[in-house]
């Protein structure tokens, strides 16, 4: 296992949700728009409650990227890579026409997931 590998990842995913974070808080309609959803003042509000939880991982990411224990790293790193796989795949399943932008924002948890998967498998 790549524990300093897998260290940076979290470390980068902590800095690519908490910019998500941040423009979901400042500009829902924008992300909401650029994935073909509704953007009504209710999804808008939506969308800035999600974003102070992917804040919340954001911080948590980080903080357990530094963890000494690397049995605590590890199981962080488990749970990111469920959660980025299921990120990328209920991306796709958007109940609308994907966008180019549905597709990177996939392609972005797909990335993450290869990245522990691969961190978490190697010796």
């Amino acid at each position: 296992m790549r524990v300093s590998a897998l260290r940076k990842t979290l470390k980068a995913g902590s800095l690519v949700f908490g910019g998500s974070a941040i423009f979901l808080l400042a500009a829902p309609a924008v992300f909401l728009d650029l994935m073909a959803l509704d953007s009504s003042d209710q999804m808008q509000w939506s969308m800035r409650m999600i974003a102070i939880t992917v804040f919340a991982l954001a911080g948590n990411m980080w903080n357990n990227s530094g963890q000494s224990s690397v049995d605590r790293v590890v199981n962080v790193a488990r749970v990111m890579f469920i959660s980025a796989l299921t990120l990328g795949i209920l991306t796709l399943m958007v109940p609308v026409e994907l966008t180019w932008f549905t597709y990177i924002y996939a392609a972005i948890g797909f990335g993450f997931a290869i990245s522990y998967l691969m961190n978490l498998t190697r010796k």
